[in-house]
């Protein structure tokens, strides 16, 4: 889980760095996103069209972090999930910040490195400055040991 953890986090630093390369090797060739919609992104290449605007990072800001990975029966399958704080980087936008939820299903590969298979959030909504500093400060770097 603590692999899974460190991967997301990494996942996360990617996007937050406009690492366009980084950001797909975290994605599984066969991923689904928005995979709980009527009509989830298929696939690395159309995952990666559709997120451009948020890896480029120029309009939107979007930042996350886990804080619960679980894995059962199946090793090489883990669920993970936390917040998501977005925020619109166009001078005096309204509101400026918003948070959601994320959840990502991760396939562990032959070559033993962990992909996103499937993520979803929930729908942001707008969230007070305030909010936006507790979403910061509440980010944990080590994988809590359970």
């Amino acid at each position: 889980e603590c692999a899974v953890w460190a991967r997301e986090l990494s996942f996360a630093r990617a996007l937050a760095e406009h690492d366009a390369s980084a950001f797909a090797a975290h994605v599984h060739e066969q991923a689904a996103f928005g995979a709980g919609g009527a009509r989830p992104t298929r696939g690395r290449a159309a995952i990666l069209t559709e997120w451009a605007g948020l890896i480029e990072g120029r309009r939107l800001r979007l930042r996350w972090y886990p804080t619960r990975v679980t894995i059962a029966g199946a090793p090489d399958i883990a669920w993970s999930t936390g917040p998501a704080l977005y925020q619109r980087l166009d001078p005096g936008a309204q509101p400026r910040y918003s948070i959601g939820a994320y959840q990502s299903v991760w396939q562990r590969g032959a070559d033993g490195i962990w992909r996103v298979l499937f993520d979803d959030g929930v729908v942001p909504r707008p969230a007070t400055e305030a909010e936006a500093m507790a979403f910061h400060s509440g980010r944990r770097d080590t994988c809590p040991r359970r």
